[in-house]
């Protein structure tokens, strides 16, 4: 037997269910009273009389046939009677029932343009939903298909309204303001598109053929029909659709601008609800295939009563094609020996709840004072009296028969109360007490407490049949599936619920896509109290499936539904229904749909089982974090983990949380590492506090990585795993220090009063996120302000007497960073710049009592900068490396009080005069000065410390602070370094040593390639032109070899007017000098210095004068050298000669062809315009095109 699905069934079908019952009934006589089940048995039929002949394929007519046979139809309902007159509702009933669509739509022209127009069509064809339902859902195993097929429509659309918002308006990716103006532009275009349609139905309406002339038409085939212009706007579109599917693309265009009022990219500008048929090729092969012959029809009768049979069984009356007619009349066969086995059961089931109902009608009758009742014996049961017997079948049959499709009209039924028009004269038949009977699906109380619905019985002396007939003219429509919705009344709240299950699979596609998510309390209301399981997963599946792409606030609307769904529902169930809508869109195509996933696991976590919280939805997060290529969906799988990490209690999982740690720490991308420390290691922090392992395992693991990883740097140091290790230490310091306060030994002495002063705003740095917020971590603002007064007088009165984690802080950790810093290379900037940011935040969420009692001494005793230690090896060793930059510019700028900038000045004072005195390297002292004057707070600071450089007594310390200033510049305000800087640096110059004065060129370098002040420029250019041309420079080789390196330094960024002037010829003259240089090492060092200067100059815009007269010469002096020096430089030299020599002659050919260039390009744009007309003028095939490219032979 095939499955049918009860969410699939048309309208069309259920008509076709309720339909023949009908005629059924009307060949009864009046004196069987209101239509039913036969005396006897209402639940089954009859075994004695005769049995009634279901007609499966009787007189119905396919599409193609020359008419439908009405008359024959109505003959056989009035079997045995006198003639009837068919009326012509019954008429348009047929027609819609058997979807003759078409045929329906012209019987409603041709009455409404005599005036008689038929509320049944006019209500059908103004429903568009009665045309979208063909593409929403498919048609059941056994639904009739038309000779033509299934309408083929396009999936995307529908309902009327969305035509194009359901095209555009699904992205979730754009911003707000473009939204907006994108959904106004698409409302106006469906406006248009609306206006459209309806005018192309108008005059389809007013072009319509009259029936008289179309009869002309179809006898006299030489008379061709006018093509209306609903078929013209269809042809047009498949005729273009042929052409770009076989490459006639010019005839497209062609003819698209010949039909420029035709969009002939949607197929839905051609008409309204009007379904796509097949493209031209498919027409023409199908053209000749002969189409079923309305009289290849048989009748075929089986013994079952007609009204009892459920409506999908009556919905096959013709075949689809006429080799499928026996197998379709085998499957009805098979199908209706089913339905008699169903319907034996059912007759027993009955049965049993007959003699239940009767103890309970008698024990009713006792209980309520009233006039006595008449008995209800099994005769009073077999009366026709259908809602009697479709109210007895009460919610103890629900779940027997719910299960089974086939079953659901009468278990449906069974909680409602009807009020279709057959229902009133059934109440008229039945005796009062039947009321007694509608109460069934309540509870017992409820039976007992609600009276009886009665209604005043009128004193006539009607027959039923004449009654039924006369409440038939009531404009009631009960026979369609929303009808039939519509009619019965749920008295019930399971009920209530089977009815939004059937409907809402029905009303989804209909809604617009920007406003489903109004949906999501229904759907979700009904997913909670739903009986059936399949019904309630068919339900979650809707509301994941929602939308295509929801974004972020459809999204947050869908998670707020699935959080008060596990609230109300529980975690078990939780588990069993939300969780795999989770896991089957972990791999969706769009992302925004497995960030719904992510989402979901974060947001379900705290209503999950702790079992499947921390094993399943554990690895789904990490799956999706290991393989997922969206940085948004990883980014949001990261806050789920860190919720994760903040409900899970099992602590054999801290290894796999600390390696997903470490995992989205390594991640790519920038926001997803932002996650990880805005929300993971909080979260996974605060865990790992609960279970005693912050001090004890996470920050000693990260420890231990950093120094692995120092020790495997001595070849090179991976500076992204240092700084990835290292700022996941710096998100640890807010937790250590809530830890710390947390065990002090004043805890519980921490009272909350009105007398807490508040904290200052800058006491901690600014957290990354509100859960490194050491107030969050604590619980509270007035707490952590208690804590903080009692922790500052304990750390200053009191000391650290059995304090054991701010012991293990300073005893343990501190040590252990102050050694591994001092491994770090000096002069990598970036490892110096994460180490002072580390000890910044550390000392500054630690207090400065603390900074100044526990941090400051331990570096102080290691650098030991007393004078007695300036010749010590191990003070120098100290002094040049990491330390010295990191407790500058992390420990000491701290606080920026007077006496602490004092401090930061005295102790780069010192340091500057140890490494000058002992001849160490500079590369700490450098380090500290280049990360100081990244900020322009320090910049006046920085030029105190290199003032009292300057006007030191040593030499030594001159030269280092003239080579400090270098550094300092860049960044400079030019006010600074006229006031300040450049006097401090002529004063340099005057001084008597020439390793002073030399010490000043690349500092002067940097002031010609930053500053634009020309006084100063010009400054700096006379003392820069003293060093060049008084003589007693001549033989300063330090000197010349200097300023060709600064030269080649700010040349390519100074002003091209410095460049050619100064530079260009200093460096021409410096060339022709070395040249005679006698001292051979003197004369390949200048010589190498010099190379490396024109190399890079020779990258300038430099002007063909200075080209010809200074740069070409001090190349080819340049080249002298190098031929007897190093004859593999002289080869690069001659290729630079020669480029520089044709980019001369190049300038001169295009100076010489300068007055030709305008010609030429009106001769090309000329050319161009004749090409372009006759490619516009060329309407041939492509074939064609291309001979057009072909060489003539």
């Amino acid at each position: 037997m095939a499955s049918v699905n009860p969410f699939n069934v048309s309208d069309s079908d259920e008509e076709a269910e309720r339909r023949p019952n009908e005629t059924v009934d009307t060949e009864r006589s009046p004196s069987e009273g209101a239509p039913g089940p036969p005396p006897g048995n209402s639940f089954s039929p009859s075994a004695d009389g005769e049995p009634p002949t279901l007609l499966l394929s009787g007189n119905r007519t396919s599409p193609s046939g020359e008419g439908i046979q009405f008359p024959a139809a109505a003959t056989s309902v009035m079997a045995g009677g006198t003639e009837t007159r068919v009326s012509v509702d019954v008429i348009a009933a047929q027609l819609l029932r058997d979807q003759y669509i078409l045929t329906a739509l012209e019987l409603h022209t041709e009455l409404l343009e005599a005036g008689r127009e038929l509320p049944r069509l006019r209500d059908y064809f103004s429903n568009p939903g009665n045309f979208e339902r063909q593409s929403g859902t498919p048609p059941a195993k056994d639904q009739v298909i038309g000779p033509g097929g299934p309408l083929n429509r396009a999936g995307s659309i529908s309902t009327l309204d969305s035509l194009d918002f359901a095209r555009y308006s699904d992205d979730g990716n754009r911003e707000s303001d473009e939204r907006v103006a994108v959904l106004e532009f698409e409302l106006r275009k469906a406006k248009e598109t609306i206006q459209a349609l309806r005018a192309n139905l108008t005059q389809a309406a007013e072009s319509e053929v009259p029936s008289q002339e179309r009869k002309n038409f179809k006898t006299s085939p030489e008379i061709q029909e006018p093509i209306r212009p609903l078929e013209k706007r269809a042809l047009n579109f498949l005729v273009n659709e042929y052409l770009l599917k076989n490459d006639y693309k010019l005839s497209s265009i062609t003819f698209s601008d010949e039909n420029d009022d035709q969009d002939f990219e949607l197929w839905d500008d051609v008409g309204l609800n009007i379904p796509k048929p097949p493209d031209l090729l498919q027409l023409y092969r199908s053209c000749g295939t002969p189409l079923s012959s309305p009289r290849s029809t048989v009748d075929v009768s089986v013994a079952v009563d007609f009204a009892d049979l459920p409506g999908n069984c009556t919905a096959q009356q013709s075949p689809k094609k006429p080799s499928l007619y026996s197998q379709k009349q085998t499957e009805v066969v098979q199908e209706l020996e089913y339905q008699i086995s169903l319907l034996n059961t059912e007759k027993q089931s009955f049965a049993e709840q007959i003699k239940k109902l009767q103890s309970e009608i008698q024990t009713l009758k006792r209980s309520v004072i009233s006039p006595p009742l008449t008995t209800l014996d099994l005769g009073s049961q077999n009366a026709p009296n259908p809602l009697s017997s479709s109210t007895t079948i009460t919610s103890n049959t629900t779940t027997t028969f719910s299960t089974n499709p086939l079953s659901m009209p009468s278990t449906d039924s069974s909680h409602y109360l009807d009020i279709r028009g057959d229902s009133d004269s059934k109440c008229e038949v039945n005796p009062p007490h039947q009321n007694t009977s509608q109460s069934c699906p309540q509870t017992h109380s409820e039976k007992k407490n609600r009276p009886p619905v009665q209604f005043d019985k009128p004193n006539r002396k009607l027959s039923p049949v004449f009654q039924q007939t006369l409440l038939s003219f009531c404009r009631m429509c009960p026979d369609s599936r929303l009808g039939a919705e519509v009619s019965r009344i749920a008295d019930s709240e399971e009920s209530v619920m089977l009815m939004l299950g059937r409907c809402l699979p029905h009303i989804v596609p209909n809604v617009l896509l920007a406003k489903r998510e109004e949906l999501i309390p229904l759907i979700l209301c009904t997913a909670c109290l739903h009986p059936e399981p399949k019904e309630r997963d068919q339900l979650l599946h809707i509301l994941f499936n929602l939308i295509k792409r929801p974004d972020d606030e459809q999204r947050q609307m869908i998670l707020t539904g699935c959080v008060a769904f596990a609230r109300h529902v529980g975690p078990t169930r939780v588990e069993a229904e939300l969780l795999p809508q989770c896991w089957e869109q972990i791999n969706h195509k769009y992302p925004e749909r497995r960030l719904l996933v992510a989402e979901s696991c974060g947001a379900l976590a705290p209503y999950l089982p702790k079992e499947i919280r921390s094993s399943l939805v554990l690895s789904m997060l990490q799956q999706m974090l290991t393989e997922d290529k969206a940085d948004m969906v990883r980014e949001a799988v990261v806050k789920s983990l860190g919720i994760i990490m903040g409900y899970i209690d099992d602590p054999d999982k801290y290894s796999q949380g600390f390696e997903l740690m470490l995992l989205s720490l390594a991640d790519p991308s920038e926001r997803v590492v932002s996650a990880v420390h805005q929300v993971f290691i909080p979260a996974f922090a605060a865990w790992t506090t609960e279970l005693g392992m912050l001090h004890t395992a996470l920050i000693p693991s990260l420890l231990a990585r950093i120094e692995k990883l120092l020790k495997q740097g001595d070849h090179g140091l991976d500076e992204h795993k240092l700084h990835m290790f290292l700022s996941g230490l710096q998100s640890l310091i807010p937790p250590l220090f809530a830890v710390v306060l947390q065990n002090a030994p004043f805890t519980s002495r921490a009272i909350l009063n009105g007398d807490i002063p508040a904290i200052e705003v800058t006491r901690f740095p600014r957290p990354a996120s509100p859960l490194q917020d050491v107030a969050t971590i604590i619980g509270s603002r007035e707490m952590l302000s208690a804590l903080l007064v009692l922790y500052d007088h304990q750390l200053e009165h009191e000391g650290t007497t059995g304090w054991d984690s701010l012991l293990w802080v300073v005893n343990q950790l501190l040590p252990l960073l102050i050694e591994i810093v001092g491994r770090i290379n000096v002069t990598s900037s970036i490892c110096v710049h994460e180490f002072s940011r580390f000890f910044w935040r550390f000392c500054r969420t630690f207090g400065k009592i603390f900074t100044n009692t526990k941090v400051k001494p331990q570096f102080q005793e290691i650098l030991r900068l007393s004078e007695e230690n300036v010749d010590a090896s191990a003070g120098n060793g100290i002094l040049t490396k990491a330390t010295v930059p990191i407790y500058a510019t992390g420990v000491l700028t701290c606080y920026n009080q007077e006496e602490d900038r004092k401090l930061l000045v005295g102790f780069l004072e010192d340091v500057m005069t140890t490494l000058s005195l002992s001849h160490a390297p500079l590369d700490s002292l450098k380090a500290s000065f280049v990360e100081l004057g990244a900020n322009p707070v320090y910049h006046e600071l920085l030029l105190t410390v290199l003032w009292y450089g300057v006007v030191h007594t040593s030499a030594l310390v001159r030269c280092t602070a003239a080579r400090m200033f270098e550094l300092v510049l860049r960044g400079m305000s030019e006010a600074l370094v006229d006031r300040r800087a450049a006097p401090a640096l002529i004063t340099l110059c005057s001084g008597p040593e020439f390793s002073v004065r030399i010490s000043t060129i690349p500092a002067f370098g940097t002031i010609m390639e930053t500053v634009t002040q020309k006084e100063l420029l010009e400054r700096v250019k006379m003392q820069l032109a003293s060093f060049l041309e008084d003589p007693q420079y001549q033989d300063q080789h330090s000197l010349h070899m200097e300023i060709i390196r600064t030269f080649g330094r700010v040349g390519p960024n100074a002003e091209p007017r410095f460049r050619d002037d100064f530079v260009l010829p200093h460096l021409h003259k410096l060339a022709l000098a070395n040249n005679h240089q006698v001292v051979e090492t003197k004369r390949i060092d200048i010589a190498m210095q010099l190379f490396e200067a024109y190399s890079a100059l020779s990258c300038c815009f430099i002007s063909e004068e200075v080209m010809i007269n200074h740069f070409l010469p001090g190349l080819r002096c340049l080249r002298v050298d190098m031929e007897q020096l190093s004859p593999e430089h002289e080869v690069i030299l001659s290729s630079m000669i020669k480029e520089c020599e044709i980019k001369v002659e190049n300038r001169g050919m295009a100076d010489a062809q300068g007055s030709m260039s305008i010609a030429s390009t009106l001769v090309g744009e000329d050319a161009k315009t004749k090409f372009l007309s006759k490619m516009g003028q060329l309407t041939t095939s492509g074939a064609m095109l291309a001979n057009v490219f072909q060489r003539k032979k």
